[in-house]
């Protein structure tokens, strides 16, 4: 059954036509109506069935305006870069133990980064990390020598892009708390990826078919884009 506060949210957002994101931020964040600072997330339906192949999107995004999270970074390395991950601000550094620990369930941080020379080893641990969306990958950045950045980029606000098998994405481009231009900035970041994997893929007509902004708890609206991707 649907909560009172959910009942007083509107009801015929369904029927209303596409508006751009200036326009609808004002109403999606008049509808949360929680005690928590609910986020505002985008859904996006792609074109990702196509008659020679499928497209698969996947990459990682540099918020402008940061995502409002703070994020458990762990750095997996060699133990003479373990200063240099510590002293860029790695909540977790480890090596060859800390891989032993992974591999036991004891994973407690929300971001991974390894060193090339590590991902040999923690290549194995497919299953543990996998599933869980953990595995660093060299086109994401987790994978590098340049720790330093990544750390700060990690720790900074960043956003997985990632289609599902039905071709739907889910982000966040920040919070309620945060204002409109912040949004927009991170909103507009999220577009211009979208546009690059389009230029990467081999795709046919538009990548984007539809396009949706909610919040959390709140009640989702039409969103229509500033750009044709």
């Amino acid at each position: 059954m649907p909560s009172k506060r959910y009942k007083k949210l509107p009801n015929n957002n369904s029927e209303l036509s596409a508006d751009l994101i200036e326009k609808l931020l004002p109403e999606v964040k008049k509808n949360c109506t929680t005690k928590f600072d609910e986020s505002v997330d985008l859904s996006f339906q792609i074109n990702n069935k196509q008659k020679k192949s499928e497209v698969n999107i996947r990459t990682i995004v540099n918020l402008p305006g940061g995502t409002g999270k703070d994020v458990k970074v762990a750095v997996v390395c060699e133990d003479v870069k373990s200063k240099d991950a510590k002293d860029a601000g790695a909540d977790i550094v480890g090596g060859d133990e800390f891989i032993d620990k992974i591999k036991a369930g004891e994973i407690n941080f929300e971001k991974l980064i390894c060193t090339p020379a590590m991902m040999i080893k923690l290549s194995k641990l497919g299953k543990v990390l996998g599933p869980k969306g953990l595995m660093p990958n060299p086109k994401l950045g987790s994978v590098t020598e340049d720790l330093k950045n990544a750390i700060k980029d990690a720790k900074s606000g960043q956003a997985e892009i990632r289609n599902d098998k039905d071709g739907n994405i889910g982000v966040s481009i920040g919070k309620k708390s945060f204002e409109d231009d912040k949004l927009i900035k991170n909103y507009n970041a999220i577009l211009d990826a979208l546009e690059k994997e389009k230029s990467n893929n081999t795709l046919k007509g538009d990548l984007i078919k539809s396009a949706f902004i909610t919040s959390s708890m709140g009640v989702s609206y039409k969103l229509k884009l500033n750009k044709v991707i």
